[in-house]
């Protein structure tokens, strides 16, 4: 393509209103973290609907900027309101919008990502070094409010479908846990998912490693505020994942995409694993190129932006990491890297989930 060629002015346009869209979206977004911050959404979800100065009074905010957040709202479609040309609009929350920005327990509430978006947002001013030295972040450069944003991403659907719907589909991996289980689950962040399966499965004790500070400092918090004591949580760094074939089952959650050595990481939970056992793997779906991605997932551009922020970042914080990123584990290449880690066994399990694939793999 040359430099040369003349400007389409439609072309032009078009391109314009592209780029300037992604930057709506980018404000928008952040409106969003107000509205979850200050409870502008929990607020409007409660009741038949509030003008500015009836959500103002709510939560003791200034009118006025309670006015401009909604006009943003309302203007994205964000917020509903029937009737704008009215001197006083009252404006409200569809069930289908109460889900997602105001039900922590919903599986559909989205409040998480944008929990932690100005932390993620942040690592923009430390990213040009990194594109220079190759070197990113772990996790904890988003600091405590960084692991609180993950836990309120992923728990919602794990609350609601890992015990009933999950479990079940792993046969003898889950009549294990009934029994009386060994079970890891590494990268476990805050806790949740160990936890839960903590309270289903007294019988089992539950392992939880993470490299996190902040998440594992959460993770204790929440486990004394529960009393679960069939539950431990550990930094293999310290603790290391014992390597002697004792695990009935490991688990990994989102997590082997953002290590700096996931290779090596699924011949440990090899040797940790009977030789009986199961190891629940759950990353983001992916296809093997580039050209698939982009084709086949609307939200390509936003898990490539977010690789590069965060998940991409964390798989190249060390000296050599392998730096898998968001979309850099699809099943093709998880089969291949488990059978070389020693894994005989590898299967797509039949779960429904907008963003994760299921696999129960085995040795």
């Amino acid at each position: 393509m040359t430099t040369n060629m003349p400007i389409n002015l439609d072309a032009l346009k078009m391109t314009s209103f592209q780029v300037f869209s992604k930057l709506e979206g980018a404000v928008t977004s952040g409106m969003i973290h107000l509205g979850d911050r200050l409870g502008l959404y929990t607020a409007l979800s409660q009741g038949e609907g509030d003008t500015s100065i009836s959500l103002a009074n709510k939560l003791s905010l200034h009118e006025r900027w309670v006015r401009e957040w909604l006009h943003n709202q309302v203007a994205a479609r964000l917020v509903a309101c029937d009737d704008l040309s009215v001197e006083l609009p009252v404006f409200y929350l569809t069930p289908e919008a109460i889900a997602v920005f105001a039900t922590p327990d919903h599986p559909a509430y989205g409040m998480g990502m944008f929990h932690r978006l100005p932390q993620t947002m942040n690592a923009l001013n430390y990213m040009p070094e990194s594109f220079r030295t190759g070197i990113g972040h772990n996790y904890d450069s988003h600091g405590p409010e960084g692991a609180v944003g993950i836990e309120r991403s992923f728990e919602p659907w794990n609350q609601n479908f890992l015990v009933p719907v999950v479990l079940p589909t792993l046969g003898s991996g889950y009549e294990a846990l009934k029994r009386g289980a060994k079970v890891a689950d590494i990268g476990c962040g805050s806790g949740g998912a160990a936890l839960l399966m903590g309270r289903t499965f007294p019988n089992s004790t539950f392992d939880g490693f993470d490299i996190s500070q902040f998440a594992l400092e959460r993770a204790e918090e929440r486990k004394s505020q529960e009393g679960t004591a069939n539950v431990s949580f550990f930094d293999p760094r310290v603790h290391a994942i014992a390597q002697d074939n004792s695990y009935d089952l490991i688990c990994t959650f989102d997590c082997i995409h953002d290590m700096t050595r996931p290779t090596e990481m699924m011949s440990i939970i090899r040797r940790a694993l009977k030789n009986d056992g199961t190891w629940l793997l759950v990353d983001i779906k992916a296809h093997d190129s580039l050209e698939l991605n982009v084709s086949k997932n609307p939200m390509a551009s936003l898990l490539y932006g977010i690789s590069v922020l965060s998940c991409m970042s964390s798989a190249m914080s060390e000296p050599d990491g392998e730096g898998l990123g968001t979309l850099g584990l699809s099943s093709e290449k998880a089969e291949t890297m488990a059978r070389s880690a020693g894994f005989t066994s590898f299967e797509k399990l039949d779960i429904e989930h907008s963003v994760n694939a299921f696999y129960a793999v085995r040795p």
